[in-house]
């Protein structure tokens, strides 16, 4: 489906009531993200994968890719201030960003302890049935079309109760949308450190590679855990 025709059935409505709207990028050297506020256009390019990504995540993620934007906008002033590590995080998020729930939170603990073999291992059967992980960066969905070794995200982590499991796609999708939109828009997540990595390729399900124990045995790909700051 044409992605005028995405935005036609899914319609996006900003806050100040203009109507999100996809259009080929421009030559009036307005910023994207200022284009976005002043007129409710954002930037496609035809035939981008990158870019048709974009839009897949706008459709499904409004309010926090409406909020995210207005982020970058408040970072921007006053006009010419320097770009600082707030912009940078809302950009690793929007491009690379993936939400992260469970039901059980010593599975997220362990997420957090970079803890990958006792995670996706030792407690793989839990982690298929007690987790939740939801892509929203678009250029990690672009570079899931050629995985790599060493392909990781920016995780976002929520805990979640049992029944939140069983609910229906969509009102999943709704809910992390609400609460993703709630804490960008008052202000969590600005600097790049505030989001937990994630090797990708080591989720169950994303590779056969990784159903054995030994694909975890890559310190490279599978990195120990960082000091916080």
């Amino acid at each position: 489906m044409a992605v005028a025709a995405l935005a036609e059935r899914f319609p996006i409505e900003a806050p100040d009531g203009k109507q999100i709207r996809f259009v080929p990028p421009r030559r009036d050297g307005l910023a994207y993200e200022c284009r976005i506020r002043d007129t409710g256009e954002v930037e496609t390019r035809p035939g981008n994968w990158h870019d048709f990504f974009n839009v897949l995540v706008w459709l499904t993620f409004p309010r926090t890719k409406l909020a995210i934007s207005a982020r970058h906008v408040q970072a921007m002033r006053p006009a010419g201030a320097v770009r600082g590590s707030e912009r940078d995080a809302l950009t690793h998020f929007d491009e690379c960003g993936i939400v992260v729930l469970s039901s059980q939170p010593e599975l997220l603990d362990l997420l957090r302890a970079f803890q990958w073999k006792p995670l996706f291992v030792e407690r793989r059967t839990e982690v298929v049935r007690a987790m939740r992980f939801f892509v929203f960066g678009h250029a990690t969905y672009e570079s899931l079309l050629s995985p790599f070794r060493g392909l990781t995200a920016k995780a976002i982590l929520y805990g979640i109760d049992e029944s939140w499991l069983r609910l229906a796609m969509d009102v999943q999708l709704a809910a992390v949308d609400t609460w993703l939109a709630a804490d960008f828009g008052r202000g969590l997540f600005a600097h790049p450190r505030d989001f937990q990595p994630l090797p990708l390729l080591g989720i169950p399900g994303v590779t056969a590679d990784n159903e054995a124990p030994s694909y975890y045995d890559d310190t490279w790909h599978f990195r120990p855990g960082r000091q916080r700051t």
